[in-house]
């Protein structure tokens, strides 16, 4: 988020909840408990920062059962995808998480579209995006 931004976008809240979800699934297929709990707390941290006003215990409970149960959902089918294409489940989930990032980007140039010549931005996880010329196009 810039300076300019004091509210994140709900593009950008989105990618970062499909990120935590992919990195669930990660946990979840490595097995090692250590990468569970670390992606449990990830969870937790996430919807604490994410929330404008503190959330009943319920209300964060639910949240992180949410975010949870969608990383089951995404190692499950990551794990029959890998199975039907032959590939790795790591492959496929780090395309997941590449889509995320992808559709979080089609968004920023879309909302740039709209807000005149481009500027930089920040991705769901703080990144700046690569620079762009008069014509749109990335520089290096």
């Amino acid at each position: 988020m810039t300076d300019e931004q004091s509210t994140p976008r709900p593009e950008d809240d989105a990618a970062r909840l499909g990120l935590v979800v992919v990195g669930e699934a990660a946990a979840l297929h490595s097995g090692d408990e250590a990468a569970l709990d670390a992606s449990e707390q990830n969870i937790r941290d996430t919807v604490d920062e994410l929330v404008d006003e503190p959330l009943t215990q319920r209300q964060e409970e639910v949240l992180e059962r949410l975010a949870a149960a969608g990383g089951t959902l995404t190692a499950g089918l990551s794990g029959a995808l890998a199975a039907q294409t032959g590939r790795s489940v790591d492959d496929v989930l780090e395309g997941a998480a590449r889509s995320v990032v992808w559709q979080q980007r089609l968004a920023n140039e879309r909302d740039g579209a709209d807000a005149g010549p481009a500027r930089d931005r920040e991705d769901a996880g703080g990144q700046q995006r690569d620079h762009r010329d008069e014509q749109g196009r990335d520089q290096a």
